[in-house]
């Protein structure tokens, strides 16, 4: 037993909330997908001491049918709340994910579409297109103890399975776009320019897309940025060619000349990987442009998406979390603004 929240809410629920669902809803608990998955550091099991100063504690996500969800729910917690101690193994109840319970009931169907922006598992590529890849980590991560219909665990292994490799190929084509073309080119250019807010933003994105196609090359989902270079280091095959290149690109001491001979070099351990993995043919070794830069990956792009079936070629993948943010927009919507101040820990200066 670890100190992650996830095992001792795993006891919780087994020892505490489990006999207490299963003798007052039974009919209820049958239909319903307990464990602790979704959004938040705890459900990867990486929660430290920064990300526990709020939405922290005992924790019980529930994922169950609609209808159920909007009739009974209330029932559920107000029962629950009536029979739960104050605390459980120091943890206080008062003080958890859901104060006062340590459940957080939700509605199977509204989850799904605000994270990946379907009701069901994807069917069709393009469907798999148009998912935010770091909220397919929510579907994945954590740990489901019990879930009687299986509903949510046949999408979860979905998931699982990873990418069809069509999907896969066009969103490497995608970054290997977006790295090159509008990274690597682009802070050449403000380089040459001496436009330091422009070889900002530019360092900053093509860095994240290499990481970005490095997970892609090792068939891996990765995360919200918080947690990228965390998931990086676990890579099984692609962190240990490129971490070093990518840890000194990232220092504020490293110049920008420096910056980008790094992201070149990057550039060709991603292109020998995708010529190892048979996802491009070997090719005669490309010169640099001293106004351009190395625009390798855009080689690999124009090849791979002439290669793709046809319906998929003009699909521009997903990749920021909008079906999240449109949820998020209606839930700060319906709060006062004191109470989103208090979420954000603003605090008036005295």
């Amino acid at each position: 037993m670890t100190d992650s929240i996830i095992d001792i809410s795993r006891a919780f629920f087994e020892e505490v909330v489990k006999p207490i669902l299963e003798r007052h809803f039974p009919a209820e608990m049958a239909q319903t997908a307990f464990g602790v998955f979704g959004y938040g550091s705890d459900a990867l099991r990486l929660d430290d001491e920064y990300s526990r100063d709020h939405h922290w504690g005992l924790r019980i996500d529930a994922l169950m049918p609609a209808d159920i969800f909007e009739q009974k729910r209330h029932a559920i917690m107000d029962t629950l709340r009536a029979h739960l101690p104050a605390s459980y193994r120091g943890h206080s109840l008062r003080e958890a994910h859901l104060a006062g319970a340590g459940l957080a009931p939700d509605n199977l169907p509204a989850f799904l579409r605000r994270t990946i922006g379907l009701d069901r598992a994807p069917q069709r590529w393009e469907e798999w297109l148009r998912i935010p890849e770091e909220d397919i980590i929510h579907i994945v991560n954590g740990e489901v103890w019990s879930d009687p219909l299986g509903e949510f665990s046949a999408i979860r292994d979905v998931f699982l399975g990873y990418y069809p490799e069509p999907v896969r190929l066009r969103r490497i084509a995608h970054w290997c776009r977006f790295f090159s073309g509008m990274g690597t080119y682009a802070l050449k250019r403000a380089i040459l320019r001496e436009n330091e807010f422009y070889a900002t933003t530019r360092f900053s994105n093509a860095i994240r897309l290499s990481i970005h196609l490095a997970f892609l090359l090792d068939k891996t989902y990765f995360p919200y940025d918080k947690w990228l270079m965390a998931y990086f280091a676990k890579l099984p095959r692609m962190y240990a060619r490129m971490g070093e290149y990518v840890h000194e690109a990232v220092k504020l001491s490293t110049p920008w000349e420096r910056k980008l001979d790094l992201l070149h070099k990057i550039a060709d351990v991603l292109d020998r990987t995708m010529v190892e993995d048979g996802i491009i043919r070997p090719h005669p070794r490309f010169v640099i442009s001293p106004t351009s830069g190395y625009r390798i990956t855009e080689h690999a792009y124009a090849e791979i998406l002439q290669s793709l079936p046809p319906q998929i070629k003009t699909i521009v993948p997903v990749w920021d979390q909008v079906y999240m943010e449109e949820f998020h927009s209606g839930f700060v919507d319906g709060l006062d603004l004191a109470t989103w101040d208090e979420m954000l820990q603003l605090k008036v200066d005295e």
